[in-house]
């Protein structure tokens, strides 16, 4: 487990393993709340504010070491790929994922002062141990942030602070460091840093800690995002690659947005349960080709 290999957590990494917050100003830096605006505003702030439900889907690949490590939170068995759900002025993400072990539905509401809850079933069952439980609502709300980025951000009422910038993928990046309260699942709190390329002010990075999971406390990783296309007037990206940096420094996951559609009109309703119902049925539309990539 993740858990037994992970040292006490240092206050902060070095070098190409910088920057996450400890402490920060008691208040954003203008600075930093400018970069944060310009990088939703690129990714299409104003179309994303048009949109009431967003539906996708996702497929990937888990490198095998690291479900060895943390089996509840990887879940091979049933995170191959996935329908999700979001319905964004209700705080609701539900998914619908499939592997070789069958089906596993997740229905997640997320707190603004707590962590919210979370409701998760495995081939129609419901599941009642708090680890599985805790493992599902931490997966829900980074996958929106991955997936939304500084859309999901620039309106919350956080501490930024604008840091070094730093190269990504030939992408020379102002790094934006914050503390998300409450954080990931169950954690009061996780640390965030936003790699936004000064170009194209578009997302490349986010690195962030792992506390939700007992198993997990004191991890951290980070996701890269690639290959982003113009949709409904949103800049969505399309390909994710994420990997561990402490305890130790590994590939852990690969996947692709294969579908994405808005405003279907859904409901709570629809969501509710171990299964979808209603608007939420359909597959997400297939992604086309080619659209704007960059």
């Amino acid at each position: 487990m993740l858990a037994a290999l992970a040292a006490p957590a240092l206050p902060v990494l070095h070098g190409c393993a910088a920057p996450l917050p400890v402490q920060l100003n008691a208040a954003t830096t203008p600075a930093a709340q400018a970069v944060l605006k310009e990088s939703a505003e690129a990714h299409g702030l104003q179309a994303f504010k048009a949109i009431q439900d967003l539906n996708v889907s996702y497929a990937g690949e888990w490198r095998a070491f690291i479900g060895k490590l943390q089996p509840a939170l990887v879940d091979a068995s049933f995170r191959g790929s996935s329908e999700e759900r979001l319905l964004l002025r209700e705080g609701v993400v539900a998914q619908a994922h499939s592997g070789p072990g069958g089906r596993k539905q997740v229905l997640r509401r997320a707190g603004t002062s707590s962590p919210g809850d979370v409701q998760v079933w495995f081939n129609g069952e419901v599941a009642r141990d708090a680890e599985r439980r805790a493992a599902a609502s931490l997966v829900a709300d980074a996958y929106a942030l991955f997936l939304l980025g500084p859309l999901m951000l620039v309106d919350r009422p956080l501490v930024v602070e604008l840091a070094e910038t730093e190269w990504v993928n030939e992408h020379d990046c102002d790094v934006l460091r914050m503390q998300l309260v409450p954080g990931f699942g169950h954690a009061r709190v996780d640390q965030l840093a936003l790699f936004i390329d000064r170009k194209q002010r578009l997302l490349r990075r986010v690195r962030f800690t792992l506390d939700g999971l007992e198993s997990t406390k004191g991890a951290i990783a980070e996701v890269e995002m690639y290959d982003h296309q113009t949709l409904h007037g949103v800049r969505w990206p399309t390909r994710f690659y994420e990997r561990l940096i402490r305890p130790v420094r590994m590939p852990v996951h690969d996947w692709n947005l294969t579908g994405l559609d808005i405003n279907r009109g859904l409901k709570t309703a629809d969501v509710e349960g171990s299964e979808f119902r209603g608007a939420a049925v359909a597959r997400a539309a297939v992604l086309p080709r080619r659209a704007s990539v960059g």
